[in-house]
């Protein structure tokens, strides 16, 4: 399934995993004076690369490649998918949550510009009429003052005040109220910029107490080759802040305060390994550039496969096997946590479905409509400290191609890898294990493979090294087989 990247829309699943959809130009959630539009998702594998993706299917802004990309960044054949260790050229894409992306905005791909501001004309009308109410508000609010405070001595009034002594409200531990209360002054709002000047705002929550912050890749791909980062924390405190790594395949980066506070507090990270589908979840962002945002809802579904862009020209797939929450998620969510009801961190905000025609990777505005999609955060945590302690990715692999199409009834090994590379490495783990082209995976693990997407999401929820089961059919006979997955390093 394919989704938008936090803030755009995300295209409708396939049988397969989401496949990002072209990303809009500029988010909605941020102006020209600052918010930018969340990344969309990369369109589904078979989908036109850019075109947007229908009506209540899930968006991904990005410009992802057609049917037949390669997982690991090769230029993939007509037909074939990419290596189920790295992703091909994205597919129709989802849409990013947050507000911009690579190349002119914020979940790191390209965002859609917000629409200008009307000077006259219906929006003057709208704007005279909003004052008048304010005005009127204001009026009618100081005649109630007045005739309250002349009243306020009278022994006929019934009113029922508090006493004074009763002290302020408390808020048991597990309320929203108090989970919001804890985790806001660690959540920060980041504005990316390229060197051109175009750019986003998406979000990132304080990772230790050395100054790093976790977000999603699309939040900061913009200022990653010289551009500009900010993160300002609710208190209205603002840091400039560097890039220390990001991982465009994972959709994680880990950016860096600059003279960063003694006093900061990590969120504490959860296990999303134990989350349960009707859990409780808090979701914190900036979404269309409104900082500090709290939203709630539940997990509405576990290891759900979606496929995302960042929308650049020469941005690859991000694949992941994803918390999906009804919590409301908006273009600026991207890179924000999504909280259990004690406050732990489980995912990282960074796509959703838009019911809207393209969602930010099209003609229509995305927005929540209750599907939104987080990395898990023990996924997120692995690939930070890789990226804080060597700044590159690694990803699992298993050495072979896999067809991106979603009519293959599973993952299927192409006949030829990209540029006419053989589609099963040579002595790598397919090889190892006696798969071949035209092998149909159909699962892993146990769990179900319904496409090559499907299949990458769920390989790199691993590390290198694990031994996963995989279960493939082969002239109409299904076959059983253990692999020790390979390692990729960076996302060249």
């Amino acid at each position: 399934m394919s989704t938008e990247n936090e803030g755009n829309a995300v295209p409708p699943a396939p049988s397969a995993p989401p496949v990002p959809v072209e990303t809009p130009a500029a988010s909605a959630q941020a102006s020209h004076a600052g918010g930018a539009p969340t990344a969309p998702i990369p369109a589904v594998p078979g989908a036109p690369e850019h075109a947007p993706a229908p009506a209540g299917m899930p968006a991904y802004a990005s410009n992802g490649a057609g049917q037949g990309a390669d997982p690991y960044g090769q230029a993939p054949t007509q037909g074939s998918a990419p290596e189920a260790g790295w992703p091909p050229p994205p597919p129709a894409t989802p849409s990013y949550a947050d507000g911009g992306g690579p190349g002119h905005g914020g979940w790191g791909s390209s965002y859609q510009q917000p629409a200008p501001k009307p000077r006259n004309g219906r929006g003057g009308l709208v704007a005279a009429v909003l004052v008048a109410a304010l005005v009127a508000g204001g009026v009618g609010g100081g005649i109630g003052y007045s005739l309250a405070k002349n009243d306020d001595s009278s022994t006929d009034s019934t009113t029922v005040s508090a006493p004074s002594a009763s002290g302020g409200v408390k808020r048991a531990s597990g309320t929203v109220a108090n989970v919001a209360a804890t985790a806001l002054p660690s959540t920060v709002t980041i504005e990316a910029q390229s060197t051109n000047g175009e750019g986003g705002t998406g979000t990132g929550f304080v990772f230790d107490k050395q100054g790093h912050i976790l977000t999603n890749n699309h939040v900061v791909a913009d200022a990653v080759d010289g551009g500009k980062l900010t993160a300002t924390f609710p208190s209205g405190k603002k840091y400039d802040a560097e890039v220390v790594g990001h991982a465009q395949g994972y959709d994680v980066a880990v950016i860096k305060l600059k003279n960063a506070p003694s006093d900061l507090k990590p969120l504490v990270l959860g296990d999303s390994d134990k989350v349960a589908v009707g859990d409780s979840t808090i979701a914190i962002g900036a979404p269309f550039g409104l900082s500090n945002t709290v939203t709630t809802g539940i997990i509405s579904a576990k290891n759900r496969p979606v496929a995302s862009s960042d929308g650049g020209t020469d941005s690859k797939s991000s694949y992941m096997s994803a918390l999906q929450t009804d919590a409301s998620i908006n273009p600026g969510n991207s890179g924000g946590p999504l909280l259990d009801a004690s406050g732990a961190v489980i995912g990282i905000n960074s796509a959703i479905q838009s019911s809207s025609s393209g969602g930010l990777g099209g003609s229509g505005q995305s927005g929540s409509i209750g599907l939104g999609f987080a990395i898990p955060v023990n996924q997120a945590k692995y690939v930070a400290q890789q990226l804080i302690r060597t700044g590159k990715p690694v990803y699992a692999k298993i050495g072979a191609s896999v067809s991106l199409n979603e009519d293959s009834g599973g993952a299927k090994i192409t006949e030829q890898g990209a540029s006419g590379a053989s589609a099963v490495e040579p002595g790598g783990p397919a090889a190892k294990a006696g798969l071949k082209p035209g092998d149909v995976i159909t699962k892993l693990d146990g769990m179900v493979v319904d496409s090559g997407p499907t299949l990458i999401g769920a390989i790199w929820t691993h590390k290198p090294g694990d031994t996963v089961k995989l279960t493939y059919t082969r002239d109409g006979k299904t076959h059983t087989v253990d692999v020790t997955l390979g390692s990729r390093e960076g996302d060249s």
